[in-house]
């Protein structure tokens, strides 16, 4: 497992995570670890209900652009770590679907790095997801802003 990366459901969990972060040389420098984990929830950001979502990404583009925003966040002198790892799936409700994780220095380093770090990897990662709505409605969303080609 490497820093970032792309899954199938299972095979990443925050166990593993912390064991990565674990064999960081400057892991003694650590005083806080904030982790994001987002979930597929019951309800589409339009409220409509969804019974499962479905992730694909361009796999040879997705890691080269977590990497990036790993690195170029890691270029704080207060961050320790970075990893980033997204399922690409199909996952049911509750069940997980990214992690992000920033180790720092402190609390006040960690918490801003985190919530900057999320949204960079959901704005510039090329991954989307179909909802599967509960009556059987299924539709492209993307993650990233992208279009998916060839996708209807």
């Amino acid at each position: 497992m490497g820093w970032v990366g792309i899954h199938k459901k299972g095979e990443i969990s925050v166990e593993k995570m912390l064991e990565k972060l674990r064999e960081n040389p400057r892991f003694h420098e650590v005083g806080a670890i904030g982790i994001f984990i987002g979930i597929v929830r019951g309800f589409s950001s339009e409220g409509k209900p969804v019974r499962s979502l479905s992730y694909e990404a361009y796999e040879d583009e997705a890691p080269a652009a977590m990497e990036k925003i790993r690195k170029e966040t890691l270029a704080k002198p207060s961050v320790i770590e970075v990893q980033i790892h997204h399922v690409v799936d199909d996952l049911n409700l509750g069940e997980d679907i990214v992690y992000v994780l920033v180790a720092g220095s402190s609390r006040e380093d960690v918490f801003p790095t985190l919530q900057a770090t999320v949204d960079r990897m959901k704005a510039e990662v090329p991954i989307y997801k179909k909802e599967i709505l509960e009556n059987g409605t299924a539709y492209w969303v993307s993650e990233a802003g992208f279009r998916l080609r060839g996708r209807s």
